[in-house]
Formats: C-alpha cells, structure tokens, sequence
C-alpha cells in the first residue's frame, strides 16, 4: 500500500515537473483549463479515495482469502485423492482375493465334477455287472424252466406210452393183482 502512495506521489511530481515542457496552448499545463491537468488531477484523486476507503488492503485481503481457500480446497482434494487411492487399493486387493477365491472355488468344483463323473462310471459299471448277473440269472431259471417242462412232457409222454402199452400187455387177472399188491404195500408203510 505504501508502494502505491509512493509511486502516486512520484508520479504528480514527474507531472509537474514536466509542465512547462507540457504546456498546452496559451493556459499552461497546471489550468483546469487544460484537459490532461484535469485527467491527472482526476486521475490523483481517484487512487487517493482508494487508498483512503483501503480498497487495495481491502483487495488483498480478498485475495489473501481467496488463495486460503484456494488452498484449503488444493489440501482437502490432496486428501480426497489419497483416499481414493487406499480405497482403489483396498478394492484392488478385495478383488484379487475374490479372484483367487473364484479359482479355488473353480477348482474344487473341477476336483468334484471329476470325482462324481469316476463315481458315475464306477455306479454304471456296477449296474452294467447286476444287470448282466440278473439277465444271466433269468437265462438260467428260463432254462431250467424249460428242461423242467422237456422233462415233465417226456415223463407225461412215457407215462402215456407206458399205460397204452400196459393196457395192451396186460389181462384183468394182472391188474387186480398188481392193485392187491400196492394196497398190501400202501398198507405196510402206513402201519
């Protein structure tokens, strides 16, 4: 501010100074009648009302406050920044361990996936063996099945054979001793 007043003051005496190399016209330089006195004296009192209101300390003042908040605003967007970046950190970390999780997770799913599918193979080929055993043992009984019923058929058939050949063969004399026979022998076994 004292700048100000100074280079003010020097500048009215530079003024004055020069006014006879300055004189314009007839009135001189330092004549109201002279338009560049006039704008330097206007010129004068309007830095001294300035100085006199303080608008320049009123000015830096504005300033001074200005670059404060400008400050403040530089240090909390500092802040801001370093916390977005522990907070990209932490996520950065978050993620990797969600990524390594993911693949254990893959993993283990892989390792169980193989495991049912030898499980799977195992179970088929224990049910591909019972069913073979079942179809083995239903050829079986079907065989069985049909020599029995070869073996009932030949017996009805010999029977048959045997009784036309009897009854050929044999008199009523032979068949009434032949049932005397069994009765005697049904009744010894029964008593």
């Amino acid at each position: 501010m004292r700048k100000i007043a100074n280079t003010l003051i020097l500048s009215m005496a530079a003024f004055v100074a020069a006014s006879p190399a300055h004189a314009a016209g007839e009135y001189g330089f330092v004549s109201l009648r002279n338009s560049d006195f006039v704008v330097l004296v206007a010129f004068i009192c309007f830095f001294a009302l300035l100085v006199y209101l303080k608008v320049p300390g009123k000015i830096g003042g504005m300033l001074d406050t200005r670059a404060d908040g400008i400050k403040s605003e530089l240090d909390e967007a500092r802040a801001l920044r370093e916390e977005a970046q522990s907070l990209l950190a932490s996520y950065e970390r978050k993620q990797k361990e969600v990524q390594e999780q993911a693949d254990r997770i893959v993993a283990q799913a892989k390792q169980e996936a193989d495991a049912a599918a030898e499980q799977a193979k195992a179970d088929l080929q224990t049910s591909i063996a019972r069913r073979l055993q079942a179809a083995e043992d239903q050829i079986a009984s079907a065989e069985g099945a049909a020599i029995k019923e070869v073996r009932d058929r030949a017996v009805t058939i010999a029977i048959a054979a045997a009784r036309e050949v009897i009854a050929k063969q044999m008199t009523a004399a032979d068949g009434n001793k032949l049932i005397d026979d069994a009765i005697a022998a049904v009744d010894a076994k029964l008593h």
